[in-house]
């Protein structure tokens, strides 16, 4: 169960307590019907029908769409107060959709709500705040070093009214899925600007012509079916140009207001993933047997759950302190503290699950437990939304700047 480290609110524990009880209830057991279907399934990209089941027991709940921002929506949740629900939510691979409150949709939602017209609004926010549509977010690409975004090449050029759009995109998670109608496209909209200003963002359907889904990626063998990861074309791609995002050349800074939360739901759910992994390390510890002791008695086993404790709950303070300064100075002030965060929590689970995986010998890489596929989704963590070395130079930065500014003080004064 998750440990409380930090002061909550009366709602959050309401909130709580109702997600945990759903999770136990509804999502744990659901986990192995989600995989015959998904084996059993014609098409590997449709919605399930136990995820259907699932979204309506919990909107009937009134446990739907947690994330919102809160200054956009007086009566939701702070980022701190959403931290541990996310958690919960996290710890299991099916539990985020449940809730509506799954990745990408959710960073794909507050870019509609921080950025999108009201006309963008009505047509794709409302549809996905509903749950009724999915989406994806197109940026990655396999030519460039995608780790710096200056290098995106995909060109979107400005025709009269609309843009065209040509480009080749992968790692666009979620455009696998059937349900998935709308991309939010990062690309090149004039080479001759100052280097931040020559992105842009632009919203393009799906079905639009030109638009081609060419294939999956696997993740260390797994598809992520039915969300999946895909390789997409985009070739002379016609947009009418309302369809851009807050404006030319403004691709940059939609980036770092949509990354910025996303990156810490990400860490939130890694917290439970790690959980998760520590409670199968001790369960299966202190119920085998090896060389006349329960594995748990081995001095080894409990310097790793010892290790393991610590770190969550450091890695879990950490996120909650992200999370507090995102909600007291707002994400770009606090992009020192949410790059820490995106460092420590999935190198914090990738070494729990590793653990765990050991005290489980063969069963930990099996398909019959659920580490395996734990460890290949924490360890793409490492890269998405920007990789370890990247958030390392941010707050290398950041904590030069106080002494270079000290330095720059001190030649001053007289």
């Amino acid at each position: 169960m998750t440990t409380t480290l930090w002061p909550t609110s009366p709602r959050t524990k309401e909130l709580a307590a109702g997600i945990t009880a759903f999770m136990e209830e509804h999502v744990y057991p659901a986990e192995p019907v989600f995989e015959r279907q998904l084996n059993a399934a014609v098409d590997r990209w449709n919605e399930l029908p136990v995820m259907t089941e699932l979204k309506a027991k919990a909107r009937a709940a009134g446990l739907w769409n947690l994330f919102l921002p809160k200054r956009h929506f007086p009566g939701a949740l702070t980022n701190l107060e959403y931290a541990p629900l996310c958690e919960i939510m996290g710890r299991s691979p099916i539990g985020p959709e449940p809730f509506n409150c799954s990745a990408p949709d959710t960073g794909n939602m507050e870019t509609l709500i921080l950025y999108g017209t009201e006309e963008q609004k009505q047509r794709w926010l409302k549809p996905l705040m509903e749950g009724e549509i999915r989406s994806c977010f197109a940026m990655t690409e396999p030519a460039v070093a995608s780790s710096d975004a200056t290098n995106i090449r995909a060109e979107i050029r400005r025709d009269d009214d609309h843009y065209i759009i040509n480009g080749r995109k992968w790692w666009t998670s979620g455009a696998m899925d059937r349900r998935c109608k709308i991309a939010i496209v990062m690309g090149m909209t004039d080479p001759r600007a100052e280097p931040h200003e020559r992105q842009s963002m632009v919203l393009v359907p799906l079905d639009t012509p030109g638009v081609k889904v060419e294939r999956a990626l696997s993740l260390f063998g797994y598809d992520d079916a039915p969300h999946g990861h895909a390789e997409v074309v985009f070739e002379n791609v016609r947009v009418p140009a309302s369809n851009i995002l807050l404006g030319e050349g403004r691709g940059f800074e939609i980036a770092q207001g949509r990354l910025g939360p996303g990156r810490i739901h990400h860490c939130m759910r890694l917290i439970g993933v790690a959980e998760r992994a520590l409670e199968e390390m001790c369960q299966r510890a202190i119920s085998r047997s090896a060389f006349g002791r329960t594995i748990a008695d081995h001095g080894v086993t409990r310097h790793w759950i010892a290790e393991s404790r610590i770190e969550i709950d450091q890695a879990r303070l950490l996120t909650l302190h992200a999370a507090h300064m995102m909600d007291m100075v707002g994400n770009k002030a606090a992009r020192a503290e949410i790059a820490m965060i995106k460092v420590v929590a999935p190198n914090v689970a990738q070494k729990v699950i590793d653990r765990a995986i050991q005290v489980c010998g063969g069963a930990g890489v099996s398909q019959d437990f659920h580490l395996a596929y734990a460890y290949a989704r924490t360890r793409v963590l490492r890269l998405a939304d920007g990789p370890d070395e990247v958030h390392r130079e941010t707050v290398a930065k950041q904590e030069l700047r106080k002494y270079l500014s000290q330095a720059n003080r001190q030649r001053h004064d007289p």
